[in-house]
């Protein structure tokens, strides 16, 4: 993007420590990559002088962030997470947590751009929206009545998070959140129950238009106006019994992995990506504005010339009016936050599309991940790797045979472990393990340590050019509580 501004992640949260997400070995300036290793990455005649990290600096560097969660009943057995940084700070963010008023589990990555703001705010506020979404007109009213009443405003329960906003700005999104519970009060019967994917385009409409009032109203201005001009892609999974949604803004993916009946791995796409790939998305962006316009909206595969996703939360720069951003934008920013050629804005929306997809025993697991993966492998690669590590960590599992079990099945059962140990994973997180190949594997298979070593190395200036941000959460599905759901 043209407009690079940095807004730390200090300014929203009262906890925040950089070195959690900074690239251990990002301020190194010793790191050595060839010119052969730079063409391969498109940048003919760029040299850099560096050294090599050691195995163990790069197993220490690439697990830092990982997280598991296990869960003792329920759709999902568990999950594994894990972010490795470019930008210091990481412009990604991730959530996961369950809501304490449904049977819902919720999973999401946040992909930032122009700073971290939005999709730091995003993690944090998004899920509670949702969940409030979901509720039946009955259940809605009850937590307004409550949230009145000055009750209890916690219906998430958050897994891994470690951080809490500043209290003007809890303060301020409390009392966004209870207008919205109060307006889905007043416009929801007792009865109703909600459409799952009206709920998620209304949730994420309304915190993206909250974020936007949030700007525009609050006088002191600095952080909500931060969190507004930076921008971010989202997608979030919402899990409940047997049903997967899976609602997209920009171009975060979501893949299934799925156990044919001929034992092979199958990649199911759960997502859709709003960028200028998608011709329908850039159709229907160049059918909304005059026809005078129509070479001018969408240049060099941007937004504007500017911002490659072509749906985000955040970047009212291309959603206000151009009055506003002079009112609003210009005085801390300057005249270049206005995009050329800004004639009928808004170009830029955050309504999510929304796929649906029936777990069933077959469906072993579901990768959410920000492109920083999905730019360096297939979403077939990520599931066979998915797929393999599964196996290679159950050899590992105490082995437990039901009683009465005949000889030909136990014979099968140790065959089956036999293979598993020929794989068996360095990293017993799924998320670290898709890191460590995605940056590392080779076109032959198995891991260079040498190119891992190399882009694990290089200098925070550059690394930009080489990689991206990665975060990536795999979702482990309970194949027995699955084949018990009903049809």
């Amino acid at each position: 993007m043209a407009i690079r501004t940095r807004f730390s992640r200090s300014f929203l949260f009262s906890n925040y420590s950089k070195s959690n997400f900074r690239n251990a070995l990002g301020s190194r300036r010793n790191v050595q990559i060839s010119r052969r290793a730079c063409s391969k990455f498109q940048i003919p005649g760029y040299s850099l002088n560096v050294s090599r990290l050691s195995p163990n600096e790069v197993t220490s560097t690439i697990r830092a962030n990982e997280y598991s969660q296990d869960f003792p009943t329920g759709p999902v057995k568990s999950y594994d997470t894990n972010q490795l940084a470019s930008n210091n700070p990481i412009e990604d963010t991730r959530a996961e947590g369950k809501s304490l008023l449904s049977d819902a589990f919720l999973v999401g990555v946040f992909d930032g751009h122009a700073g971290a703001a939005c999709a730091q705010v995003l993690a944090k506020r998004l899920f509670k929206y949702v969940a409030a979404s979901l509720l039946s007109g009955e259940e809605i009213s009850k937590l307004h009545t409550s949230l009145r009443d000055g009750g209890e405003s916690r219906i998430i329960d958050y897994f891994n998070d470690r951080y809490e906003f500043v209290n003007e700005l809890k303060s301020l999104y409390a009392q966004s959140f209870g207008k919205y519970v109060e307006d889905l009060a007043s416009g929801q019967s007792t009865a109703s129950i909600p459409n799952v994917p009206e709920a998620l385009v209304t949730s994420f409409l309304r915190l993206d238009s909250d974020i936007s009032r949030e700007a525009s109203t609050d006088l002191q201005g600095s952080k909500t106006l931060s969190v507004s001009m930076s921008g971010a892609v989202a997608c979030v999974a919402v899990i409940q019994a047997c049903h997967l949604h899976v609602a997209t803004v920009g171009d975060c993916q979501a893949v299934v992995g799925i156990m044919t009946e001929s034992k092979t791995w199958a990649a199911k796409k759960v997502s859709i990506e709003h960028n200028s790939d998608n011709m329908e998305e850039v159709e229907r962006i160049l059918s909304e504005h005059p026809p005078g316009e129509k070479t001018k909206i969408i240049e060099r595969e941007r937004l504007l010339g500017q911002l490659a996703p072509l749906r985000a939360f955040g970047d009212f720069r291309y959603k206000w009016s151009r009055e506003e951003l002079e009112r609003l934008a210009v005085p801390r920013y300057g005249k270049t936050v206005i995009a050329p050629h800004y004639e009928t804005p808004p170009y830029l929306t955050a309504k999510p599309d929304v796929m649906y997809h029936r777990i069933t025993p077959k469906d072993k697991f579901l990768v959410i991940a920000s492109d920083g993966l999905w730019d360096l492998l297939s979403p077939l690669q990520v599931v066979r790797m998915v797929g393999e590590h599964m196996s290679g960590r159950a050899a590992l599992s105490p082995l437990r045979l039901p009683h009465n079990m005949k000889l030909k099945d136990i014979n099968t059962i140790l065959e089956q472990r036999k293979d598993g140990l020929n794989k068996v994973p360095v990293d017993r997180n799924g998320a670290t393990h898709l890191i460590r190949n995605a940056l590392g594997g080779s076109e032959y298979g198995g891991v260079e340590h040498s190119r891992i070593s190399q882009l694990l190395s290089l200098p925070q200036d550059v690394v930009r050019l080489f990689r991206d941000d990665i975060t990536i959460t795999v979702v482990y599905f309970d194949s027995d509580y699955i084949s018990h759901c009903p049809l």
